[in-house]
């Protein structure tokens, strides 16, 4: 009998994608049906995650939770997205150990050159329909970082001015510069 990753079928169904396991070196989500297929942070991309994780020691944010890479977050009953990096509390991850599903209020995606503008809107749209409180958009090619606080209130920074993750992380800043020093 084939189980479902040997076939050349993709999943049509929730459950299938569940147990789903395509050996092609692409990450997949999930959306109401649509499989959206991506590659995931690039080797060109590490660098700002290591920025960030370097920051979020420095300021002992480990202390109330981490940051997670790629983290599978169920955003409703129909829709699993996989941030580039995502900050779960310690409260958050003492759920996840208890098998429930939580919403991360920071995310942070790179964006990168062959990213939809429309499909990244999208995004953002559904998290904070979610309850995200906090997203950074980082554009590494233009060397900027879209800070969104609601789909209304996004701050574009630049050069040294500060992103910061308030009010969830209020002491988790740092200058677009920084990021972007490696």
């Amino acid at each position: 009998m084939k189980t479902l990753q040997q076939t050349t079928h993709l999943p049509r169904t929730w459950s299938e994608f569940q147990i789903w396991e395509p050996n092609d070196g692409f990450k997949y989500e999930w959306n109401d049906g649509e499989i959206i297929k991506f590659t995931g942070m690039n080797k060109h991309q590490v660098y700002i995650y290591q920025a960030l994780n370097k920051l979020f020691s420095q300021k002992e944010m480990w202390k109330s939770g981490t940051l997670v890479a790629e983290y599978d977050t169920m955003l409703s009953g129909i829709q699993m997205r996989r941030p580039d990096i995502a900050y779960l509390s310690d409260e958050q991850i003492a759920r996840t150990k208890r098998g429930e599903d939580v919403i991360p209020e920071f995310m942070i995606e790179i964006i990168s050159g062959s990213d939809n503008f429309y499909k990244v809107e999208e995004k953002i749209t559904e998290y904070f329909k979610a309850g995200v409180k906090v997203v950074w958009n980082i554009v590494p090619d233009e060397k900027i970082v879209q800070v969104y606080t609601s789909r209304r209130n996004v701050k574009i920074c630049i050069e040294d001015d500060i992103c910061s993750a308030a009010p969830v992380l209020p002491d988790f800043e740092i200058a677009v510069s920084t990021i972007f020093a490696q």
